[in-house]
This record gives C-alpha cells, structure tokens and sequence, in this order.
C-alpha cells in the first residue's frame, strides 16, 4: 500500500513523500530507519504511468537539473527548461512537464517524480529525496548523471556486441525457409516416382510441406509458444528458478555474474555516497540487480548487517555475485573509503564484463555457423540419399 507521509529530520526540516508499507507502523518503522519522524501520514494514490524513461534520457535528466542548481537556477526554473528541451523525446517532455507542475504546488522533486508511476526509477528517486534532507540536489544529480551514462554506455555495448549474432541468426532462418520452400520441392516430382524413401528424406519433405502449405500455423505456434513462456516466466516462483539457473549456465553464468554485481556496487556506491545508511541503500540496490534468486538472498543479508556484522562478511554468503565484491568492501571497511572502494569495483567489473562479452561472442559466432553448417548439411544428405540409392538400385539392374 502507498502512503503520503509528511515527516520532520533530526534537525527539525519538514519533508513529504510517498512510500510502500503494509500499514502505518511499518511505514513509522522505515522512516526511523532513514531518520525521519512521521507526523503526519494517509493512503496514497499514485499515477499509474508504465511508460519508462530509459538511462540515457535520465542520465541527460539529471545532468541539466544538476548544472542548473549548481549555476543558481532555482528548480521551478531548471524543471521548465528542461521540460521545455526541443531535443528531448514528447513522451518524456510531457512527463517532466507533471513534474513541473507538481513542483510549482509546493510538493517536494522526489515525490513528484514518485508520483509519475514507473517512469522514473527508485533508486532515482531515492537518491532524490536523500538530497532534499541533506541540501545536496545539484551535485547528487551529477553523481545520478554519470551512474546512468556509464549503465546507457554498458547497455550499448551489450547491444553492439548482439549485432552480429543476431545477424547470423536472421541469416540461418533466411537459408532454411530458402532450402524448404524453394529447393526442396524441386525434388519432390523426382521423390514421387520412387518406391521408397529414407526415413531423414521423408521428415525432410515433410517439413518442407508444412512450411509451403501451413505457413501460417507455424506463424501462430511460434507466436503462442512465446507468449506462453513469457507467461509462465512471470510467475514469481518460475523466475525465481529461471534467475538462478542463469548463474549456473555454463559460459553465460559467470558473465551474468559479473554484470549483476557490478551493477550492484554501482548503485550501493550511489546511495551511500548520497548519505543513505547501508540498512536503507541495501534493499534499494538489490531491486536494481535484475535477479529474484539473488534479491531474495538479500533479506539475511540485511538482517546480519542489522546485527552489526561487516557488510563484507553479510555479502560473503550470497550466491550470485563474485567474490572480489566482498574482499573490495573489506578493505574499504577496514581504511573507511567504502565508496571509493565500491565505485572502483564497479569499474573493474564493467571492464571485466566487456571482456566477457568479447569471449562470449567469440564462442557463440562459430557456434552459430556450426548450427547452420548441420541444418544446411542434413537437407543436403537427405536430397543425396535417395538420389545415391536410385543409381545403386538402376547399376543393379544393369548387371
């Protein structure tokens, strides 16, 4: 349930906001936790916008409000240049433009963005609402801009990197319909006057009849097959088994290993530079992972850092992440550069994980032609078969 809370810091400053809670001693119990005191507090209601900004736009969001507040720009000010940004996509434009005005009203900047539903992110907004307290707005969201350059910079690459797979993959669904619908039925006159066909030869001319005369059957199976797995994938305890299969696929799983904790220690490092206590920023960067199995480890994890265990040792446990994360977050606890440590961890990994995806692609391109080069060969040798057997069968004869 979502509550709109006004609350007041240590210091005595106000601030409002909206928050997830079963109830109100939940949501009194999370606003200590930040240190914050709920005077007031009642059901919220936030809009339902499933639109998504993507990094790049946030990144380039976050670097105009941040240079703005640092130049003197009041907010109300830098929101409406930003909202008024030619450059910037309509869609995103209209969404600053409710920001804007929610501003204008006198509602803090991390609420108005909470209230535009999915289309800015949490970590966002919390690293939002933290600078409010704290009075650092500008240079948080410097800090916001080059977090999500550098996870736009990652995604880009990942998709380059897919380019040429993806190519080849186009290409060998090109070659087989070709082989099925062209070059088989050139034979199929030739096949009819035999008296008998291998059996390869016979599923071969089987599914090239499907394709030619049931196109369209398979166009809807495919289409069916996929939105029922996508289906099936939603439910929590079927991606909860998918998510930790896909750390112990061979190949693949260390390199989603290294992308999931490198993506972690970049949004810790975020969140505690901003000021945010590890019990708080924890659950925030574990949302942001993009696991469930590795997410619901985090509840013991928390739990152990609550106690006053080493956030190094806490993390030791989880099964998901590497174990160069834990030994890095030792040694900032031990020369207190927690963030530096973090943030130089993150850089390492992303190195890491380009490195990784380069590996990755230099097994799946071969293995990719491979695939094709025995889809490709089987159609061959069962057109050849039946040829072969006909001249055994007419050499026979002769004799």
């Amino acid at each position: 349930m979502k509550y709109k809370y006004t609350a007041t810091t240590a210091a005595g400053k106000k601030t409002k906001g909206v928050m997830e809670a079963s109830g109100e001693s939940d949501l009194y119990e999370k606003l200590r936790q930040q240190e914050l005191y709920m005077i007031t507090c009642s059901e919220g209601k936030v809009r339902s916008n499933k639109m998504r900004i993507k990094a790049k736009p946030l990144a380039e969001f976050s670097r105009q409000i941040g240079t703005l507040l640092a130049a003197g720009v009041s907010l109300v000010r830098a929101l409406a240049i930003v909202a008024g940004d030619e450059l910037t996509k309509a869609k995103y434009r209209d969404v600053y433009g409710k920001v804007l005005a929610s501003v204008r009203q006198g509602v803090t900047l991390s609420v108005a963005m909470e209230e535009q539903g999915e289309a800015f992110p949490e970590l966002l907004i919390n690293m939002y609402r933290s600078a409010e307290t704290s009075g650092d707005l500008d240079k948080v969201a410097m800090r916001m801009a080059d977090h999500y350059d550098k996870e736009s910079r990652m995604k880009t690459k990942i998709k380059n990197a897919m380019t040429y797979p993806i190519i080849l993959l186009v290409l060998i669904v090109a070659v087989v319909l070709i082989l099925f619908t062209f070059v088989i039925p050139q034979f199929s006159e030739l096949f009819g006057q035999m008296e008998e066909l291998p059996a390869l030869t016979r599923f071969v001319m089987g599914i090239s009849d499907v394709v030619i005369k049931r196109w369209y059957l398979i166009i809807i199976g495919v289409v069916l097959f996929v939105l029922l797995i996508r289906a099936i994938a939603e439910i929590p305890a079927v991606r909860f088994q998918l998510d930790r299969l896909k750390i112990r696929l061979p190949i693949f799983g260390k390199l989603l290993k290294v992308i999931y904790t490198a993506r972690f220690a970049r949004t810790l490092s975020s969140l505690y530079s901003a000021g945010l206590p590890i019990v708080v920023a924890l659950p925030i960067a574990a949302s942001t992972i993009g696991n469930a199995y590795i997410e619901a480890q985090f509840e013991v994890a928390i739990a152990g850092v609550r106690r006053g265990d080493n956030l190094s040792s806490s993390l030791m446990g989880i099964d998901g992440f590497i174990q160069k994360l834990a030994s890095a977050i030792m040694v900032g606890e031990e020369t207190g550069s927690l963030d530096t440590m973090l943030d130089s961890i993150a850089d390492e990994l992303d190195y890491e994980s380009q490195m990784a995806i380069s590996r990755m692609l230099t097994f799946l391109e071969p293995a990719m032609i491979i695939i094709m080069a025995i889809i490709v060969g089987v159609i061959i040798i069962s057109v050849i078969m039946p040829l072969y057997g006909s001249y055994g069968a007419i050499e026979n004869s002769a004799v």
